[in-house]
């Protein structure tokens, strides 16, 4: 399903924190209080580091060959050194990958609703690309809180998606929830936003072009404002990232 023609009512009717994209989920998947929400065994880190090797030439050529994929603004990400929250639109089921191209060196990692991990296939692609599960259990609330800290505070990159969801080709920005900037401003890191805008190409004889190209804005870095109040400032730093989102998306 494809939301970027919705007329303003059909728009409406749909909460903006819906699912719109519904996979099959049969695999068992629990968090208990063992969990560990990032994996340091070395082992997997081996295969972790293979598995990026392989797949980054790869998803380069696939993403540019299928969605005429570019970066605007890499060099921004390339410039801090600091930890970082990451943060974009989720418009395709191919984002994540592009997201971890544009801060590559460096790895992301990334955050995933807990139900993702019961998807075949998938649950172990994106268990070894470092996603940490979001707990639907709130009691296990604090140790994935932790363990995001930690990689903060350790200079890693987190990538969040502060709209919940998936809507596919959708060309505006939707309300964000509160957590990726209650970890920017625990950990004093900044906020990077990054926007995926989608160009329509009128070339009609070209069939080798995909018809409709993908590109990621990276914005300047927004920091918290340390003269508020944690909870002020949250907010603050919330509406900042996404005037500046909206504004790039118009």
């Amino acid at each position: 399903m494809q939301l970027e023609n919705l007329n303003k009512q059909e728009e409406e009717n749909i909460p903006e924190d819906s699912h719109v994209l519904h996979f099959w989920q049969p695999c068992k998947f629990e968090i208990d209080e063992d969990f560990d929400f990032v994996n340091d065994n070395v082992i997997f880190n081996t295969f972790s580091n293979l598995l990026y090797l392989v797949a980054y030439p790869l998803l380069i050529f696939i993403n540019k060959f299928f969605f005429g994929f570019k970066i605007e603004g890499k060099e921004i990400l390339e410039d801090i050194d600091s930890g970082k929250v990451t943060i974009s639109n989720h418009v395709h089921p191919m984002d994540c990958t592009m997201v971890g191209l544009a801060n590559s060196p460096k790895k992301t990692f990334y955050t995933s609703l807990e139900n993702n991990f019961k998807i075949p296939i998938v649950r172990r692609i994106i268990k070894l690309l470092n996603t940490v599960p979001i707990p639907n259990d709130i009691k296990y609330t604090k140790n994935f809180m932790n363990s995001i800290d930690n990689l903060l505070q350790n200079s890693k990159t987190i990538h969040f998606y502060p709209e919940g969801s998936l809507w596919p080709y959708y060309d505006k920005i939707r309300r964000f929830k509160n957590g990726a900037f209650d970890f920017a401003v625990r950990n004093n890191v900044p906020i990077v936003p990054m926007v995926f805008k989608f160009n329509k190409q009128k070339r009609l004889l070209d069939i080798l072009k995909p018809k409709t190209t993908i590109t990621l804005v990276v914005k300047e870095p927004i920091y918290p404002n340390k003269l508020l109040p944690k909870k002020e400032a949250i907010l603050d730093l919330k509406e900042r990232a996404y005037t500046v989102m909206c504004n790039e998306v118009k």
